[in-house]
């Protein structure tokens, strides 16, 4: 199965993936699970987590076929032409800088209270700033020191969450699982924030560099790396509720701590910082690349466009992330899904009948979540 080094490639390749997949998105899922109810979530992982693993499965064939070193504005540039790679980096770009700014306020919010239980006790804007400056010098060094990070940042992923299990074994309760039988929220409210917590498409160009030689295996990692977060949200949110109850908040881990005492109460923080320290350094490196690679942008320049960008939209004012994971979920996810069918339509002519039939329901599906979120967005104001 796995030949002349391609067990270290694939092993790299599928934790910098899932590593990135499994994100901020995570903290939102307890709680939208006690709006819905539990029918409706497991609906949700099994037919949209399907259709966005087909998605990305379809993305990686046209990757194969698209010249290396482009992401996905450079593959829309290859595709589409000028105009095309135009109206992709506007809604790309909008996607990655909302994705890094939705970990800085999670992450900042962490780093924060992880001092304040040491003794250090700072503002939410400093921890931000602080937040952002060690993920910047991750982010300057680049690819090389990111995936020795990934892996060792998934290993400890795993290992914070069994110990939380193991640390919240005595307090959880099936009667806390299923404390509210949902219906209190429209069942439509989840599908922007697991399209956000299953998506990872934006990486699979670089997860083929990674394989180097090996580019076989892109299919493998791709369904691997979608379906490993999916098991670990379920049980995440099994956790979260089986402590918190009806209690859980939007962020999950906010009180969880209270309830499980002092000692557990750091090893949940690292638990949270892990998780979205890993994932921005990913999103902040391929934010980089794009702007590099695709705009021609010096390193030192991409580097503090994607530092700076976030932070100012931070202290703008935007700082609600469960609203922004689900519009990015919805709308500019949605958006880039698009762009990446049409493009595999014409990339990929001699693709499978079924693949190309398949390619149709899942524009179809997305345009309905792009419609059906912007007139909420609209109803709202």
């Amino acid at each position: 199965m796995f030949k002349n080094g391609s067990l270290k490639c694939f092993i790299y390749a599928t934790s910098v993936l899932a590593g990135t997949i499994i994100g901020v998105g995570l903290f939102s899922l307890p709680y939208l699970t006690l709006q819905v109810g539990w029918t409706t979530m497991i609906l949700y992982f099994v037919i949209l987590g399907g259709l966005v693993a087909l998605l990305h499965v379809l993305f990686g064939e046209l990757v194969r076929q698209t010249p290396d070193h482009k992401r996905l504005p450079g593959i829309a540039d290859y595709y589409w032409g000028k105009r095309g790679k135009r109206l992709t980096m506007v809604t790309h770009m909008g996607c990655l800088l909302g994705s890094v700014l939705a970990y800085i306020i999670v992450g900042g919010g962490f780093l924060r209270e992880l001092l304040s239980a040491a003794g250090f006790d700072i503002g939410l804007t400093a921890a931000v700033i602080a937040y952002l400056a060690v993920g910047g010098i991750v982010l300057f060094f680049g690819l090389a020191l990111f995936e020795n990070m990934q892996f060792a940042g998934l290993i400890g992923f795993f290992l914070v969450l069994l110990g939380l299990a193991w640390l919240g074994r005595g307090e959880i309760s099936l009667a806390n699982v299923f404390a509210r039988d949902g219906g209190t929220v429209t069942w439509f409210a989840p599908y922007g924030a697991i399209m956000f917590s299953l998506w990872g498409a934006t990486l699979i160009p670089q997860i083929e560099e990674i394989l180097c030689g090996h580019k076989r295996l892109l299919t493998r990692v791709i369904l691997i790396s979608i379906a490993l977060p999916a098991v670990v949200y379920l049980f995440f949110i099994v956790i979260v509720l089986g402590i918190s109850g009806a209690e859980a908040t939007p962020s999950a881990l906010i009180g969880l701590g209270e309830r499980l005492g002092q000692g557990a109460e750091a090893l949940i923080l690292i638990f949270g910082l892990i998780t979205t320290f890993t994932s921005f350094i990913a999103i902040g490196l391929t934010l980089m690349q794009v702007l590099e690679f695709d705009l021609g942008v010096r390193k030192i320049g991409a580097w503090l466009a994607v530092i700076l960008s976030p932070l100012l939209l931070y202290l703008a004012g935007v700082k609600d992330f469960l609203e922004l994971i689900i519009f990015i979920g919805a709308v500019f996810l949605a958006i880039d899904g698009i762009n990446i069918l049409l493009m595999y339509r014409k990339g990929v002519p001699l693709a499978a009948p079924w693949k190309r039939r398949a390619s149709i329901v899942l524009i179809f599906v997305l345009l309905g979540g792009i419609f059906y979120e912007l007139n909420n967005v609209f109803t709202w104001w």
